[in-house]
């Protein structure tokens, strides 16, 4: 009795082993066939991505200037159409086809290079990665699109049919897998359009199955690199701009050699009477008279040469605490950084810039916020990321001066040129490096005059806001 039970479970086994797999296979089969239904190709994805609705108008915090009230009305309309010009200008510029949303759908059995495919303009670069992974057929059958550039390729095995080899679309066909992956192994991008950075989307095709993937096409840069040297010499210059105020200056000058005989200083100066200082390691540059702080701004930092520039106000003051050092040796660990902000007589103010863009034709929202931070630079808790920070930083230079500062703005300026430094510029603050602030004297003969400058007027600040109305094409602006 016992061995037929057992040569029942026996056949049992043998049934469901059989049986299974045809389950498996069938159930396989079917849902195969839902998700070609359900699942639409990719190109039907990148359609709807392409007609996205654009950014909606963004919203004003509270407290903030509308821009439009401090425009003249009757220059309004006229003023709106140059800026939504520029503005298309601009995205010309800056965007390209490598800043469209692709989706990558499930279940593909196409492989291809998802990130990292750059290609020099008007060269030939083998596509990596190509490959197909399907299950048994009697044909395989593939094809790629691209735009910007043409499809090539080369020392194909036998048993492969290639068609539109040398242009925009190219269509491989093989009997046997292995032999159509070494095909695509050696498929080859040319780029027709010479352009310093843009890209191209290649398209890979198989029965229902699309994966579209970036190619991008760039001019390589070439290096600029500054040789360190030995000291903070050769790694530091000392800019600053003056007006009006020699007394406050020299003071500073005499300061800086007490700590640092041989550093380089660099002067802009546009006082109405120029007062010629002398001294080793020191460069003056006259400008006509009342240029402004960004003027100066721009010529000081135009002429230096080391990769780092420590900026400091014409009424600064050097002690012991005022280590450059220090700050040199942040930027030279966290190589990203761009600005680096310490503390002015026990001062570390810094802010945070809150950006959105909004819809065309208003403009976006933009919020300074004071004393707003971001997370702390790995290695140095006293040191933490931030939008912006007080009048004295250590830059890398060449960072700086593609930024730049704007001329135009003559008295009211600090901030703007952290904002048009948003997105370009790694900006950080320490708590470990300080300077002093000379104490107010009130036998400064030239402090009336210098006052009348200082100080700006309604004007001043009306034109500020029409500046960040159009320039950076804002519909509002909070200073928190």
């Amino acid at each position: 009795m016992k061995a037929v039970i057992t040569k029942i479970l026996m056949r049992a086994a043998v049934v469901c082993v059989i049986i299974l797999p045809i389950l498996y296979f069938m159930i396989l089969h079917y849902r195969s066939g839902e998700l070609r239904q359900e699942i639409p190709t990719i190109q039907k994805s990148l359609s709807l991505q392409s007609h996205l609705p654009p950014p909606g108008p963004c919203t004003c915090p509270g407290g903030s200037v509308l821009l439009k009230d401090h425009i003249p009305k009757d220059q309004y309309e006229k003023m709106a159409k140059r800026r939504a010009k520029e503005l298309q200008q601009h995205k010309a510029r800056t965007t390209s086809v490598l800043s469209r949303l692709l989706i990558a759908l499930p279940n593909s059995p196409l492989q291809y290079p998802i990130q990292g495919f750059t290609v020099r303009p008007l060269t030939t670069t083998p596509i990596p990665g190509l490959a197909l992974h399907a299950g048994q057929r009697s044909s395989y059958k593939v094809s790629l699109n691209v735009s910007k550039g043409v499809l090539t390729t080369e020392n194909l095995a036998e048993g492969v049919k290639v068609q539109g080899g040398g242009g925009t679309r190219l269509i491989m066909e093989s009997s046997s897998l292995v032999i159509l992956n070494d095909a695509l192994a050696k498929v080859i991008y040319t780029s027709t359009v010479y352009h310093i950075h843009t890209g191209d989307l290649a398209s890979f095709q198989f029965e229902n199955h699309e994966a579209v993937f970036p190619i991008t096409i760039k001019q390589p840069q070439l290096p600029v690199l500054h040789d360190m040297g030995t000291d903070i010499n050769s790694h530091v210059t000392i800019a600053t701009k003056t007006f009006l105020r020699y007394p406050q200056l020299k003071l500073l000058l005499s300061s800086i050699r007490r700590f640092y005989s041989n550093i380089e200083v660099i002067i802009a100066d546009d006082s109405f009477e120029p007062e010629h200082i002398t001294g080793e390691h020191i460069r003056q540059y006259l400008m006509p008279p009342a240029q402004g702080w960004f003027a100066g701004r721009n010529l000081a930092v135009s002429q230096v040469t080391t990769k780092y520039f420590l900026w400091v106000d014409d009424d600064f003051l050097f002690t012991e605490n005022t280590k450059i050092e220090k700050l040199v040796e942040v930027m030279e660990a966290v190589p990203e950084l761009d600005v680096l902000g310490g503390t002015v007589q026990g001062n570390q103010f810094y802010f945070s810039l809150l950006y959105e863009e909004g819809e065309e034709m208003e403009g976006g929202c933009l919020y300074r916020k004071s004393q707003g931070k971001f997370q702390s630079l790995p290695g140095y808790p006293r040191c933490f990321l931030a939008s912006g920070v007080v009048n004295f930083f250590l830059a890398r230079t060449d960072a700086v001066q593609r930024v730049g500062f704007d001329p135009k703005l003559q008295r009211v300026a600090h901030s703007e040129f952290f904002m048009d430094g948003l997105g370009s510029l790694l900006v950080a603050t320490c708590d470990h490096v300080s300077i002093d602030h000379q104490p107010k004297t009130g036998n400064d003969k030239d402090k009336a005059h210098y006052a009348r400058f200082r100080n700006p007027g309604n004007s001043d600040v009306e034109f500020k806001l029409q500046l960040h109305f159009f320039k950076n094409h804002l519909k509002c602006v909070r200073y928190g």
